[in-house]
C-alpha cells in the first residue's frame, strides 16, 4: 500500500478508501466484515461511509468491523441527506448537523469521526451555519477535520471564503465523482479543489462497474448488477453508459490492460492515482474477491505512453467557456507571435 496526506492537512490515509456503501445491502456483515480485513491487511487504512447508506445499517457494520483496531482507521461519514421524517432531519442546519454527528457516533461506535462530510450543498442554510457547527465539533473532539461531496466550484470558493472570514474550520477534501468516463470535473470543480488545497477522494472510479471490463455493448448489463436495476433518476443507468465514446474508453482500458498484465480496474484506478490533487479513489465492493483485485491497482506505474493514450480517448468534450479560457492561457503561455 502507498500512503498520501489528504490536501492541505498533515492527515495520512492510504491511496485507496474503501467504500462501506454495498455494506447491509448488497453485502452481509459477514462480507461486509470479510472486505475490512482483507483492506487492512493490505495496508489500507482509509474507510468511508455515510449515514444514509442503509439508513445507518453501514455504519453500524463498519464500526463492528474496526471495532478494536479504531486507532489504525482514518474513517470518515457523511451528513446531509434525510434521517427521519422531521423537517429539520435533513440538511446542514446546526441542528441537523450536531444531531446527526452524535447518532453517527453511537451507530459507529467510537469517540470522534476522522473526517466528516457534507454530502451535498445545501441551498438553505447559510454556509457559515454550516462551517460553525462543524467547528464546535472539531473544538469539542468529536470530529477530526470536514471536508465535503458532490459540491461545485463556487460552492467551495463559498466555504473557503466563509471559514477565512470568520475564523472558522476550513475544508480538506472533496469527494467527487471521477473515472475515466467521467472526467467533466476537470471543466472547473477539480482545479478549484486543487486551488483550495483539497485532496480528492473520488467516487464511482470504475464508472459503476463499466470500467471492469464485465460489460459487452451486444448484450448490455446482466440482471441483478446495480447498474441493470438503476431506475431513470440514477446516475448510473445504462442509458446513460451505453454510449460510443465509453465504449472506446473500455476497449483502451482493456487493451492497456493486456500489455501491463494486470485487470481493467487496476488500470482504472491506477490512472486516476496519476491525476492532479486526487489522493485516494474510494474502492467498493459486494465481495473479497472484487476488493483484492482493486487492491492491486497500487504498487506499479503505467507508462508515459499508456497514461496519454487513455487521457486521449476519455478527454472530456471542449465546451464553452472553459475551452475558450484554455487557448487563452496557450496564448499567454507561447507569447507574442
Amino acid at each position: 500500500m502507498e500512503y498520501v496526506t489528504l490536501g492541505r492537512s498533515g492527515l495520512v490515509v492510504s491511496r485507496l478508501c474503501l467504500g462501506t456503501m454495498t455494506f447491509g445491502r448488497e453485502a452481509d456483515e459477514a462480507a461486509s466484515r470479510a472486505m475490512v480485513d482483507c483492506f487492512v491487511d493490505a495496508g489500507g487504512t482509509f474507510v468511508d461511509t455515510a449515514d444514509i447508506y442503509g439508513s445507518g445499517v453501514s455504519e453500524e457494520i463498519t464500526g463492528r468491523a474496526i471495532a478494536g483496531r479504531r486507532d489504525e482507521i482514518v474513517l470518515a461519514t457523511k451528513v446531509r441527506w434525510a434521517m427521519g421524517p422531521g423537517r429539520n432531519d435533513i440538511g446542514l442546519s446546526r441542528r441537523h448537523i450536531v444531531a446527526a454527528c452524535d447518532a453517527s457516533l453511537r451507530r459507529l461506535g467510537t469517540d470522534w469521526i476522522d473526517l466528516y462530510q457534507l454530502h451535498m450543498w445545501d441551498g438553505l442554510t447559510p454556509v457559515e451555519e454550516t462551517l460553525s457547527a462543524l467547528t464546535d465539533l472539531v473544538r469539542a473532539g468529536k470530529v477530526r477535520y470536514i471536508g465535503a461531496s458532490n459540491f461545485v466550484g463556487w460552492h467551495l470558493l463559498s466555504a473557503e471564503l466563509a471559514a477565512a472570514r470568520h475564523g472558522l474550520e476550513r475544508l480538506v477534501s472533496l469527494q467527487p465523482q471521477y473515472s475515466l468516463i467521467e472526467r467533466r470535473l476537470e471543466y472547473e470543480i477539480g482545479p478549484a479543489a486543487q486551488s483550495l488545497g483539497l485532496g480528492l477522494i473520488p467516487w464511482a472510479p470504475l464508472a459503476q462497474g463499466m470500467l471492469t471490463g464485465k460489460y459487452d455493448r451486444s448484450s448490455g448489463p446482466a440482471a441483478g448488477t446495480r447498474i441493470a436495476e438503476a431506475d431513470a433518476s440514477a446516475v448510473e443507468t445504462w442509458e446513460r453508459r451505453d454510449a460510443e465514446r465509453n465504449w472506446r474508453i473500455v476497449e483502451a482500458v482493456g487493451a492497456v490492460a493486456e500489455e501491463a498484465r494486470r485487470s481493467p480496474s487496476q488500470v482504472a484506478i491506477n490512472w486516476l492515482l496519476t491525476r492532479p490533487g486526487v489522493a485516494a479513489p474510494i474502492v467498493g465492493a459486494r465481495r473479497v474477491e472484487q476488493l483484492e483485485d482493486n487492491l492491486g491497482a497500487v504498487g506499479w506505474r503505467l507508462s508515459s505512453e499508456q497514461r496519454e493514450r487513455l487521457d486521449a480517448v476519455s478527454s472530456p468534450e471542449p465546451v464553452h467557456p472553459y475551452d475558450f479560457i484554455a487557448e487563452g492561457q496557450r496564448s499567454l503561455e507561447a507569447g507574442p507571435s
